[in-house]
């Protein structure tokens, strides 16, 4: 690609037609409807960190991974969610061809990182509960060691458009920028192939793994455990509910996407038109706002912090013993009931 080429002005994004592909109507609705998930997005994520930063509860080793995801996401959302609004209440892209590709790096980046905490967290509890290497205590090197592979991870693999292997362009309906999932050319399928294996394949499978390993464990605990009221049967079902919702939110944020990445790779002549190609990318930035929900404020732990500061001060009474993974994860290991 040559520099000329680089520095154009790609402010402007029009279907085959070379007519813009929605009405000013319809740029309004997608800028009102990115702002809904952006806003929330950046309150809680923003909320997560402040209140981590100011409760020293709260920064044990097993919550970095939870606090990561949230930085990971502010980023998202303060990069690709507000430009996403701005860009979409204009209907055109407006930074120019610099601007597409300093978007799509950074909105890559947070959004690669975010996923690969993801999976981090699913690897820290099963190590917790599971114990595969035997009993070796989580420490805060483990979790710094975990976070910086994240970002590490992500870095390495949304660096090669910069120098030559894929390339950052616009998608969806023209307002926003990622890597090239269109480009036919060999060199650029074969990044979007890799990207695809290591960014969403291999995280996911990590994932699975990681949450059936533990459902096993506790399953195991609960056969052999008699505790009064049935609370090991009781939290194996709790934790049971939300490995499926981590694992359906997971799903229903980046499957589309990479789903739709793969389609278009592998039937280039196929017509997606920019609307259909848009709807993917909302959804895996719509994760910025129900992650921290998900995985943070049905934290017990978090929520007795976080709630009060989004209240303003104001008390919130919360009497549910074991609404999350971790709560009942710390309940196991408290009582130091050893798997099969």
């Amino acid at each position: 690609m040559q520099l000329p080429e680089l520095l154009q002005n790609a402010s402007f994004y029009t279907g085959p037609q070379n007519e813009p592909p929605l009405s000013r109507a319809g740029f309004i609705v997608l800028s009102i409807i990115m702002a809904f998930f952006t806003i929330p997005a950046i309150v809680l994520n923003a909320t997560v960190i402040i209140v981590s930063l100011m409760n020293k509860q709260l920064r044990q080793p097993l919550n970095y991974a939870l606090v990561n995801m949230a930085v990971a996401d502010l980023g998202t959302a303060m990069t690709g969610g507000v430009l996403s609004v701005i860009n979409n209440a204009q209907g055109y892209f407006s930074l120019g061809r610099t601007g597409c590709v300093m978007e799509g790096f950074a909105v890559s980046l947070c959004g690669i990182t975010s996923l690969c905490s993801v999976a981090l967290i699913a690897i820290e509890r099963m190590f917790v509960v599971c114990k595969p290497l035997g009993p070796i205590t989580f420490q805060k090197r483990h979790a710094v060691g975990g976070i910086v592979l994240s970002w590490l991870w992500s870095f390495t693999w949304n660096l090669p458009p910069l120098v030559g292997w894929g390339k950052y362009e616009l998608e969806g309906v023209g307002t926003s920028c990622a890597p090239d999932w269109h480009n036919t050319d060999p060199n650029n399928v074969s990044y979007i192939i890799a990207y695809f294996a290591v960014c969403f394949a291999f995280p996911f499978t990590l994932i699975l793994i990681s949450y059936a390993k533990l459902l096993w464990t506790l399953h195991q605990v609960s056969k052999m455990t008699c505790v009064e009221g049935g609370a090991v049967a009781k939290g194996e079902m709790k934790v049971a509910c939300m490995v499926i919702l981590m694992v359906l939110s997971f799903l229903i944020s980046w499957l589309p996407y990479a789903s739709l990445a793969m389609f278009v790779v592998c039937r280039p002549e196929a017509k997606i038109h920019p609307l259909v190609g848009t709807v993917p990318v909302y959804l895996a930035k719509s994760s910025t706002a129900y992650n921290p929900i998900i995985y943070i404020l049905l934290n017990k732990q978090f929520r007795k912090y976080a709630v009060p500061f989004l209240l303003c001060g104001k008390s919130f009474d919360d009497e549910d013993e074991a609404s999350e993974a971790v709560t009942t994860v710390e309940t196991i290991t408290t009582n130091k009931v050893a798997p099969s």
